[in-house]
C-alpha cells in the first residue's frame, strides 16, 4: 500500500507558515487493520442464525417485484418462484455467491487512491442520502448542488477519509432525473477518489456507468471495478424492481454492488437482534447471489444497517448499544461467506454536533472497525437521523476517523518499538523528551487531532472558550477556502460535460 502526502495549501503567507510548522499528514489510501475482529458468538449460535435465515428463504420466500429478468434468473437457478414470491432450497444461495470474489479494488482516477475492499482492508467514506444539509451559520435547509460539490470538496481534503461517496446529500435544486449526472461529474472534477454512482432508475445506472467508461475506457471499465452502487432491500423481504434492474446493471457492466438492508428493529423487522440479523442475512444473501446471476465473478458487498426503534413513539433511532454490538455479528456471517463487509457507520439522531451526536457516532464506527467492515458508509456528516449532512459533523468526525486510523493500527512490537535504547538513554528517574529515539518519532509517534482543544484552562478561557462545534465551523470554512480541485485532462472533461449536457437535454425535467 502507498502512503503519499497530503497536497499543501497555497492560500497566503500565514498559512503557508502554519502549515510548514505543522507535522506533515500522511494520506493512505484505505487502511490494512493490525487488529484482529471482534467475534463475539460461537459456533452453535451462527448456525442457528444461518438455520433461521436458510427457513425464512425457503418458507416465507422473498418477493421480487417489477423485474420479470429477476425472476427469471431465479427459475433458471433452481429456485421456486410462485408469481412474485421466490423460495429458495438451502444452500443455493450459498452455492451461488461461490463466484463472488473475497477481495477486489475499485479503482480512482488517480490510481494512487485505488481501495482495496476486503480481507483486512477498511475504507471509511462520506454519508448517503440526507434531503437536508445544516451548519451552525444557516441551519437546516434543503441540499443544492453547490452544497453537494461543498462536501466533495471537503472529503477530497480529509487524509482521514479513502473514498468520495455518492449523494452526500439530495441536490434538490436539480431535477431528480436529471441531478444523477451532476452528482457524478462533481466526484469526477472535485475528487481524484473512487465514488459511488446513480442508484435511483436503471436509466441512471447506466449513465452513472457510461460517464466512468469515459473516464477510464470502455475496455478497462469492464475489466476492473471502477464505480459502485449502494442499493436498498425494502425490508421486510421484498426487492423492489427500482432496486434490481439498478444492481443488475452494474453486476452487468463488471461494477460493484452494495447490497444493504434497512432493518428498523420493531419497523421492518424483529426487536430482537437475532431475529433481525437472521433477516438481514436472508435480504443480502438474495441480493448478492443476483449479482451472480446476473454475472458470476462481479464485484460485491454484502452489506447492513441494522438500527433500532424509539418503541414509545415508532421513531427511528441510530447510534444505540443493540445495532452495534449485532454489527459484530453481521460481520462473523459475512466472512463466512467469504464476502467483503459493509456495516455500521457513524450514526447520530442529534439534531446538532453535540455531544450527543459524537457518542451516538463513536458508539457505530467503533462497531465498524471492531466487526471487520471493509467498506465504511456513513463515516462522516451523519446527523438528524440521516436526514441532515452537516458542515461542523462533517470535520469532526473526519477527526475521529484519523483517531480510528491509529486504534486500528494495533501494537507493533517491533525492536524500534519496544524502545530499549530509549531506556539505556535515559536511565532511572529522567524524562524521554530528548531522546533519540522520541527526536525519532515525535511527528508520527501519536494521532493529532485537528479540533481538540489539549491546551490548559487559562490559554483556553483567553482564546475565546470555543466549543467543538465553533472550532469545526472554522475549520470546514477553511478547507473550503484553500481547496484546490486536482488536475482533470481538459478533453476528458469536455467529453464528460458533452455527455451530460446531451443527456439532461434528451428528457424533460421531473421533480418528483
Amino acid at each position: 500500500m502507498t502512503v503519499t502526502e497530503a497536497p499543501r495549501s497555497r492560500s497566503g503567507r500565514a498559512a503557508r507558515r502554519a502549515e510548514r510548522a505543522a507535522p506533515s499528514v500522511l494520506r493512505a489510501p484505505y487502511i490494512v487493520r493490525g487488529i484482529p475482529t471482534y467475534d463475539i458468538l460461537g459456533e452453535e449460535s451462527l448456525l442457528r442464525i444461518e438455520a433461521t435465515a436458510d427457513r425464512i428463504l425457503a418458507e416465507i420466500g422473498i418477493d421480487f417485484r417489477d423485474d420479470p429478468v429477476a425472476l427469471d434468473h431465479w427459475r433458471r437457478a433452481g429456485a421456486e418462484v410462485d408469481g412474485l414470491r421466490v423460495r429458495f432450497p438451502p444452500g443455493l444461495l450459498r452455492e451461488i455467491l461461490k463466484t463472488a470474489p473475497a477481495e477486489f479494488t475499485q479503482h480512482a482516477r488517480n490510481p494512487a487512491n485505488n481501495v482495496r475492499i476486503g480481507g483486512r482492508n477498511v475504507v471509511f467514506a462520506p454519508a448517503y442520502g440526507s434531503p437536508f444539509v445544516m451548519d451552525l451559520d444557516k441551519g437546516r435547509r434543503f441540499g443544492t448542488l453547490h452544497d453537494f460539490e461543498n462536501f466533495v470538496k471537503l472529503a477530497q481534503s480529509s487524509p482521514w477519509l479513502h473514498h468520495s461517496g455518492g449523494t452526500i446529500c439530495e441536490p434538490t435544486d436539480i431535477a431528480v432525473n436529471k441531478r444523477h449526472l451532476d452528482m457524478v461529474y462533481a466526484h469526477i472534477k472535485y475528487s481524484d477518489r473512487a465514488f459511488l454512482g446513480s442508484v435511483t432508475a436503471e436509466e441512471r445506472a447506466e449513465d452513472s456507468i457510461e460517464m466512468a467508461r469515459l473516464l477510464f475506457g470502455r475496455d478497462f471499465t469492464d475489466q476492473n471495478c471502477v464505480i459502485m452502487g449502494n442499493f436498498n432491500v425494502n425490508s421486510p423481504l421484498v426487492w423492489d424492481g427500482t432496486m434490481t434492474r439498478g444492481l443488475r446493471a452494474y453486476a452487468r457492466a463488471n461494477q460493484g454492488v452494495v447490497i444493504v438492508p434497512f432493518i428498523l428493529g420493531g419497523a421492518m423487522g424483529p426487536v430482537t437482534n437475532a431475529g433481525a440479523i437472521a433477516q438481514s442475512l436472508a435480504e443480502t444473501m438474495a441480493g448478492c447471489a443476483l449479482t451472480q446471476l446476473e454475472r458470476p465473478g462481479a464485484p460485491v458487498i454484502f452489506g447492513n444497517f441494522l438500527s433500532s426503534t424509539a418503541l414509545r413513539s415508532g421513531s427511528p433511532t441510530f447510534g444505540t448499544p443493540e445495532p452495534a454490538i449485532g454489527s459484530m455479528v453481521v460481520g462473523q456471517l459475512a466472512r463466512r461467506l467469504n464476502l467483503p463487509l459493509r456495516c455500521s457507520g457513524n450514526f447520530s439522531n442529534s439534531k446538532l454536533p453535540d455531544a450527543q451526536a459524537m457518542m451516538e457516532g463513536t458508539m457505530s464506527m467503533l462497531a465498524a472497525v471492531q466487526c471487520g467492515a471493509n467498506y465504511v458508509l456513513h463515516s462522516a456528516g451523519f446527523l438528524d437521523g440521516l436526514l441532515s449532512m452537516s458542515y461542523e459533523k462533517f470535520v469532526l468526525d473526519c477527526d475521529l476517523c484519523g483517531a480510528m486510523h491509529a486504534y486500528l493500527k494495533g501494537v507493533p512490537v517491533g525492536d524500534e518499538d519496544l524502545a530499549m535504547d530509549a531506556f539505556e538513554e535515559t536511565g532511572p528517574g529522567m524524562h524521554f523528551f530528548g531522546t533519540q529515539h522520541t527526536l525519532r518519532h515525535y511527528e508520527t509517534a501519536y494521532w493529532d487531532s485537528e479540533l481538540s482543544d489539549n491546551e490548559p484552562f487559562e490559554k483556553w478561557e483567553a482564546a475565546g472558550q470555543t466549543d467543538a462545534a465553533t472550532r469545526a465551523n472554522t475549520l470546514w470554512k477553511r478547507k473550503l477556502a484553500t481547496y484546490e480541485a486536482p488536475a482533470l485532462d481538459e478533453g476528458l472533461d469536455e467529453a464528460l460535460k458533452d455527455f451530460v449536457r446531451q443527456r439532461k437535454q434528451a428528457v424533460a425535467d421531473q421533480w418528483y
